[in-house]
């Protein structure tokens, strides 16, 4: 595994190290003890599977805060998204900041999300299928979110918008 920082402080994507043979390929997804390089000192309590069937489709902006505030590890494993993730850490030089990284089944790549960071994706295929591992159970008292498109933060999305959910529209703005 490489650790890439990104202009967030202690988000990552983590290249992969697939390898291949006749028989196809083996790849690591997680290792505790090379995330420990990165400060992952947390341990795995929920593994979560979506599964998005129309292109353009946006799910976010969400993330847990207190008690519940989480670290998350998400992997694609079928079709390619347009992820997002925002520092939320009110005490962060890079605070309301967000980046976008393109993830896909086709790409060897991880993105870690520290505690503090909200999340959202918008599909950039059809049935995308993405895995998520997270440090903290979910909480519907500790759940946070604010619309994809909140003026405050300024997130520019590649396509114009297909589906969201009611849940994710009522969110307030920030």
């Amino acid at each position: 595994m490489e650790f890439i920082e990104t202009a967030l402080k202690g988000a990552y994507i983590i290249t992969l190290d697939p390898k291949g043979d006749k028989r196809g390929s083996f790849t690591r997804i997680f290792c505790e003890k090379e995330l420990a390089e990165i400060g992952f000192d947390k341990k795995i309590v929920q593994i979560n599977h979506s599964i998005t069937e129309e292109k353009c489709t946006i799910r976010g902006m969400h993330y847990q805060v207190g008690t519940a505030s989480e670290i998350k590890i998400i992997r694609v494993i079928k079709g390619s998204v347009y992820d997002v993730i925002v520092d939320m850490r009110p005490d962060s030089d890079t605070f309301l900041k967000w980046i976008s990284n393109n993830l896909s089944e086709d790409s060897p790549q991880i993105l870690y999300v520290p505690e503090g960071f909200a999340h959202g994706f918008q599909t950039l295929s059809k049935d995308v299928e993405i895995i998520y591992q997270h440090s903290s159970f979910y909480d519907p008292n500790f759940e946070r979110g604010f619309p994809y498109d909140d003026s405050k933060i300024g997130i520019s999305w590649p396509f114009p918008v297909s589906v969201v959910s009611e849940r994710d529209l009522n969110h307030p703005n920030l």
